[in-house]
C-alpha cells in the first residue's frame, strides 16, 4: 500500500502533516499544541515531504512552501514570508508561532476552562509568546538575539530548541524513518509538557499576582493621598506587573508609586520596597532616605522617629519594620525627606 494510500485511510480522523528527516523545535511544539486544540485533538501525525501526501493532511506545517490560513497550510520558509506577531513582537514566525499566533487563544481558554473572551486568555497568549514561543521563533529563523558585532561571553546549549536537536540521532549513528518518527513524538511531547507547565504557572501564579497588583494600585490613594504608596496586604511578585500596568492605565510619571509595602515572604513582619526607574535597573525613583541607610533596629526607629524598624538596606532600595502600621509610616515619612 502506497504512502498515499495510508495517508487516504487514516483521513476517519484527522490528520496533521509536517516533513520527515531531521526535526527542529518549532515544528515539534507546532504538532503538539494543534492536539491541544477541538479541532485536532485526537489527530494522527504523518511526517513526509511528499507533496501528494501532504495534499491528504487536514493541516500542514513546516513544509510546503504556503502560508495560507483558510488552507490549514502553514510553512514559514518560502520566499517572501515575513509574518511576524504583532502586538509589538517583531521576530519572524516559525511553525510554532504561526500555529500559536492562529489557535493559541483557544488553546489557553481550553486549558484554563475560560472562555474565549475572557481579557485573561488575551493576556496569557500575549504573555505565553513573549516569554516563550517568541525565542523559539527567533532561533528557528536565524535571528539575533543582540547585534551580530557583540560576541557572547558564553554559550548555552540548554534552551529548549537545543535540547530537541540533540534528541536528532547523530550524523554517524543509523537510524530508519520510524525511529526517527519516535524520537520526534518525543521532542513535540517535551516541548508540549513545558509548554503546559509555563501556561499553568502563568494562569495560576502569575496572573493572580497582576490582579493583586491591579486591586493595589487603584487603591493607593487610600494608602497615601499622593498615590505614591502602593499597600499590598499580601506578598505577590510585583515588578514586572506595576510597569506594564502603568503604560497600559497611563498612570503619569508624576503619579508613579515611589514605594511598595508589603508583608514579607515569611510573614510576620514588614517590606517596604522604592520602586526602580526601570524593571531591570538598581536605581530606584525615590529611595529611602540616605541617613537610614545601613542602619538597624532600634538605633533606625530612634533616627527615623518611627517604632519597630528592623532596617534600611545601604542602597536605599528596600527596608523593613515589624508591622503594618510601621512600614506604611516609613514610606509617608521617606516622601518628605
Amino acid at each position: 500500500m502506497s504512502d498515499v494510500q495510508v495517508a487516504k485511510k487514516q483521513k476517519q480522523s484527522k490528520l496533521i502533516g509536517t516533513h520527515n528527516g531531521t526535526f527542529h523545535c518549532d515544528e515539534a511544539l507546532a504538532v503538539f499544541l494543534l492536539r491541544l486544540t477541538s479541532t485536532y485533538r485526537n489527530a494522527d501525525l504523518k511526517r513526509t515531504r511528499d507533496p501528494a501526501v501532504l495534499d491528504t493532511c487536514d493541516i500542514v506545517v513546516d513544509v510546503g512552501a504556503v502560508y495560507d490560513e483558510s488552507k490549514q497550510r502553514f510553512d514559514h520558509h518560502q520566499r517572501g514570508f515575513e509574518e511576524v506577531f504583532g502586538h509589538g513582537f517583531v521576530t519572524k514566525l516559525s511553525s510554532a508561532g504561526l500555529v500559536y499566533k492562529h489557535f493559541g487563544r483557544e488553546i489557553i481558554a481550553n486549558h484554563t476552562q475560560q472562555s474565549l473572551d475572557d481579557p485573561k486568555v488575551e493576556t496569557l497568549w500575549l504573555k505565553l509568546y513573549k516569554e516563550f514561543i517568541e525565542g523559539i521563533d527567533g532561533i528557528d529563523n536565524g535571528v539575533q538575539q543582540y547585534p551580530a558585532d557583540i560576541s557572547p561571553r558564553y554559550r548555552v546549549r540548554t534552551d529548549i530548541s537545543s535540547r530537541v536537536g540533540w534528541l536528532n540521532p547523530a550524523w554517524n549513528q543509523p537510524c530508519d524513518g520510524a525511529t526517527v518518527d519516535t524520537l520526534f513524538a518525543k521532542a513535540s511531547k517535551m516541548t508540549g509538557e513545558e509548554f503546559l507547565e509555563r501556561l499553568d504557572y502563568y494562569a495560576n501564579a502569575w496572573l493572580p499576582a497582576r490582579d493583586l497588583v491591579v486591586a493595589g494600585l487603584d487603591k493607593r490613594l487610600t494608602a497615601d493621598p499622593s498615590g505614591r504608596i502602593v499597600l499590598f496586604e499580601s506578598f505577590c511578585p510585583w515588578k514586572e506587573h506595576l510597569f506594564e500596568l502603568e503604560a497600559t492605565q497611563g498612570i503619569a510619571e508624576e503619579e508613579q508609586p515611589f514605594y511598595i509595602v508589603y508583608p514579607d515572604e515569611m510573614g510576620g513582619n514588614w517590606r517596604i520596597q522604592a520602586v526602580p526607574v526601570s524593571p531591570e535597573s538598581f536605581a530606584s525613583r525615590k529611595a529611602l532616605p540616605e541617613a537610614w541607610r545601613g542602619v538597624r533596629d532600634d538605633t533606625l526607629s530612634e533616627l527615623s522617629g518611627i517604632p519597630g524598624c528592623i532596617f534600611v538596606h545601604a542602597s536605599g532600595f528596600i527596608g523593613g519594620n515589624r508591622t503594618r502600621e510601621g512600614a506604611l509610616a516609613m514610606a509617608k515619612k521617606s516622601l518628605d525627606i
